[in-house]
């Protein structure tokens, strides 16, 4: 027996070294950890079990049944982060270049099937070549069956995606279906076809940096949630993410201990400006509304116009979606809509309540917004929302104009309680281009038309510039003092905890891609 245990200690020893010594010290050169490095920087310490520890490749061809690697280049396993259970997969590129195989996929697709039986969320750290291409056909298919279970998991466990290294081509298609993306700054790219490629099809040159690094990723395409300046500061991102989050669908997300205070917050009686049209900063409003230090904000440097994020209130885990001034005017785009419907449809899946503070001038107007689908990329914004059964709170602040009110989680599409500051205005459009169209034939005719204009907007604006006419038609349910807002929060969610709603029996819904 004795022999039979050092035989199985030589292998594990055989296992951990992964690709060799030489590989292992060019990917640290590179700035990366190894694969199993990652894993005990993310895992509570002693958690991590093993699964597939002496699994290799099947194949033969171009003289591969000569060059087997234990674990077949993918660490597997369970272990907890802060107490609770998640599943792991880290891939490792000092074997073969951390390209899948058949049997790679298999590991992988085993413990996503073990993560959906438990109930427990999925983490992903890719650093992968893409398909081993020794395996042709075979290595796709295992791509595929790993895309399948994506889809079957997506809403009934977090999955969540760290690109530590390449990820090319089919690669890239499993994490674009998790829940968040976290990228490494300068160590991780994502395309489906890289430099080369794009040379030699659209004669571009561009770095594989320019093409699908991180900073890209986070900026212009919003394919990144989280750009990371090193590794360890992406598996902090990871963590964090995972606890404002729940295990599962069925479960409901960590609620921390809190202890009732003043909750007045008096700051925000001065936070806004004389002026409607004078911009701010958004993040100040949710910084005093939210516990301290507690706002985790998601795709940060993408659709500024919109921020969106993870916060707790009274220790309870929310979403939040803002419309930010500072950016273009809080309006609506292409970009924030799908931003922003992202993220409600996450928190919904997950029972994150949603917390929703409006300052919206409308959608911004132009044809490059008609022409690249403002009509179905707003229309997803006002779906996600109608969709969503969690319990949802509105805060407008100032400007709720147009359609752009009806979208931003307005009472007419499902809202619980919407709130509204006294600088709100609740009106078709701003009051000095409402005057225009109401008043033009007396404008027009005036002996001075820009006092009939001012006179002309100043009516108007007293008319509808305010909360009032739509707190009297029940669409506003109370108008509040900024600096009671927090207060009328915590109780708001409080009432909605055991909110339940009964939707129209069906498959699913199409929503408008």
């Amino acid at each position: 027996m004795q022999n039979k245990i050092e035989e199985l200690g030589q292998k594990r020893a055989l296992a951990l070294q992964g690709g060799g010594t030489a590989r292992i010290e060019n990917q640290h050169r590179k700035g990366k950890l190894t694969a199993r490095e990652r894993i005990h920087f993310l895992l509570d310490e002693n958690t991590f079990e093993e699964i597939g520890m002496f699994v290799t490749h099947r194949s033969a061809d171009f003289g591969m049944d000569r060059e087997k690697y234990l674990g077949d280049g993918v660490v597997t396993g369970y272990g907890t982060i802060s107490g609770r259970l998640v599943y792991v997969f880290s891939q490792d590129f000092t074997v073969f270049g951390g390209s899948l195989s058949e049997t790679h996929a298999e590991k992988i697709c085993k413990l996503m099937d073990m993560a959906m039986k438990n109930g427990a969320p999925l983490i992903g750290l890719n650093d992968s070549g893409g398909a081993r291409i020794q395996e042709g056909v075979v290595s796709l298919g295992g791509y595929a069956d790993i895309f399948y279970r994506n889809v079957q998991a997506s809403g009934v466990v977090p999955q969540l995606s760290a690109i530590m290294g390449p990820c090319a081509g089919g690669a890239v298609y499993s994490p674009a279906i998790t829940d968040f993306i976290f990228m490494v700054e300068q160590t991780s790219y994502m395309f489906v076809t890289g430099p080369n490629v794009v040379k030699t099809v659209t004669h571009e040159e561009v770095t594989s940096e320019e093409l699908g690094g991180a900073s890209t990723h986070a900026t212009k395409s919003g394919v990144t949630h989280f750009a990371c300046g090193n590794e360890m500061e992406a598996i902090g991102y990871l963590k964090r993410v995972l606890s404002y989050i729940p295990q599962n669908c069925e479960d409901l997300p960590p609620v921390l201990e809190y202890i009732a205070n003043d909750e007045r917050r008096e700051a925000l009686n001065g936070l806004m400006p004389e002026s409607v049209n004078q911009p701010y900063d958004v993040r100040e409003i949710v910084d005093e509304l939210v516990d301290p230090d507690s706002f985790l904000e998601v795709h940060k440097n993408y659709a500024e116009n919109i921020v969106v994020g993870f916060a707790r209130l009274a220790g309870r885990s929310m979403g939040i979606v803002a419309n930010q001034p500072a950016y273009l005017a809080g309006v609506l785009d292409n970009s924030a809509s799908v931003k922003a419907a992202r993220f409600v449809r996450f928190c919904d899946c997950f029972n994150i309540p949603l917390l929703v503070l409006e300052d919206v001038p409308g959608f911004l107007p132009g044809t490059d917004q008609e022409w690249n689908g403002i009509i179905t990329n707003g229309a997803k914004l006002l779906y996600a929302f109608s969709e969503a059964t969690v319990p949802r709170i509105t805060v407008i602040t100032r400007k709720a104009y147009g359609g752009a009110y009806d979208v931003m989680n307005s009472k007419h599409i499902g809202a619980d309680l919407n709130y509204a500051w006294p600088s709100a205005e609740i009106a078709v459009m701003g009051a000095k281009g409402a005057a225009e169209i109401i008043f033009k034939r007396e404008i027009s005719t005036a002996e001075s038309p820009e006092e009939k204009w001012l006179e002309k907007e100043r009516l108007y604006s007293d008319i509808f510039a305010n909360p009032y006419r739509a707190a009297e038609r029940g669409f506003v349910d109370e108008v509040i003092e900024p600096s009671e807002t927090r207060l009328k929060l915590i109780k708001g969610f409080k009432m909605l905890e055991n909110k339940t709603v009964n939707l129209p029996r069906k498959k699913h819904g199409n929503i408008p891609l």
